[in-house]
Order: structure tokens, then sequence, then C-alpha cells
């Protein structure tokens, strides 16, 4: 399994090995809830639900324990990684930290390919985001996936393979708490004009600008979650 390959994007088309396959699936109902948070992961159950041997799915659980989804007790098995506010605080910052960087980053080494690259995904997230007028009534895992390229395409043009990595496990920690706002919020909030905002800097290679514009992109996720606990947001 070639984690630097598929830590910020979903992975293979067709996965090569049944372990591969396995630790794709669990890891998108980890993310999507289908696998609650804090559940405990009992492999003699989840063979019958995944169809797979008890080998195959320990190997396969033990790759998402590296992706932080998953946490392991001793002898007492595997969890879901449990989630909280707090945990949430700590994600946004390292986003920011480690985001930027790499935007700034790209910005400054694009060419031709990544400013290509950047328009195509931007505008098919557009589409989407147009026709089916914002993220709240949107099918949340097709529209994740053009957000995911979205972002993955603004870092483009950064270099450094560990950066990216490191960006891909922050994202996809985040991700999980993105479902709970799409599927439970009821706080407005104008997720396409943050992406254009995002966008239109980073096209005009505003460094500043783009910068500033993902980092309030980014904080807004957790202040949209924030808002779920609080009885007056």
């Amino acid at each position: 399994m070639r984690k630097f390959d598929y830590a910020f994007m979903e992975g293979p088309a067709e996965p090569r090995t049944l372990v591969e396959a396995t630790y794709l699936r669990l890891r998108r109902d980890i993310i999507e809830g289908r696998l609650a948070p804090g559940a405990k992961l009992r492999v003699e159950h989840l063979k019958t639900g995944y169809e797979i041997g008890a080998g195959t799915l320990r190997e396969a659980l033990s790759l998402l324990l590296s992706d932080a989804l998953v946490i392991s007790e001793g002898q007492r098995g595997f969890y879901v990684s449990p989630i909280s506010l707090e945990d949430l605080r700590d994600i946004t910052r390292q986003r920011i930290l480690l985001e930027c960087e790499a935007l700034r980053q790209s910005i400054a080494d694009g060419d031709d390919e990544w400013e290509a690259g950047l328009v195509g995904a931007y505008h098919r997230l557009e589409r989407m985001e147009k026709a089916q007028g914002g993220a709240k009534k949107l099918n949340a895992a097709e529209w994740e996936l053009r957000n995911r390229q979205f972002h993955e395409a603004l870092i483009g043009a950064c270099s450094s393979r560990w950066l990216r990595y490191m960006i891909g496990l922050l994202y996809r920690q985040a991700e999980r708490y993105r479902y709970l706002t799409i599927v439970h919020s009821t706080r407005p909030r104008k997720v396409h004009d943050e992406h254009t905002a995002i966008f239109k800097s980073a096209l005009k290679r505003d460094v500043d600008g783009a910068v500033r514009a993902l980092e309030k992109h980014i904080h807004a996720n957790f202040s949209t979650v924030a808002s779920l606990s609080d009885p007056h947001g």
C-alpha cells in the first residue's frame, strides 16, 4: 500500500489488493460516520459485514492506525478514533499552518499545468454548488470528492511530499467533522463564496490574499461544528 500516493485523494480506481480495497472501504465508512466515533471494531462482526477474512481485516485496520482514524487499546482491540471540539480545534490550527504554507509554495512555483488543473477543479466544484444551491443540499460524497480535488489542486505545485502527506492526513480528519455539518447544521454558510475567494486570489498569484482566504475557509468549518453544540448558535 503506497500511502504517500493516497493520503490526500481517495485512492486508486481499482485497488490492487484485497487489503487495499478493505482499507479504503473502512476509511470511507469511518469518515462518513457509518462506523461511529468511539465504536469498537469487532473483527468477528466486520468479517461478516465486509465479507473478508480476519487476517485481511486486521491488516486493513493496522493501516488505519497510521491515519489516526483507528486506535488500538492493548489487548482490547480496535476502536474508531473519537471526535471532540478540542480535537477539531487542534486539527484546524495545524491545517492552517501546513496548508497555507503549501499554498504559498504552490503559487510561487505553479506553472501553466498547475493553473489549468486549478481552473478545472474549481469549475467542476462550482457547477455542482451552483446547480444544487450549496453544500447543505448536495450529495455529501460527491460534493466532498470535488471539494477534495479543489483543495489538492490548490497545492498541486508544492513539491514537498511530506508536507502534502501531512496535509492529507489532517484533511481526512477534518472531513469527518464536515460530514456532521452537512447532515446536521442549519447555520447558513456561503461555502461557494469562500472557494471563489481562494480561487481568484490564487489565479492572480496574490499569495497573501489567497492565504487569508484559505485560512478563513478552514476556520469556518470549525465555527460551524462548534455551533452544533451551542444552543444559541
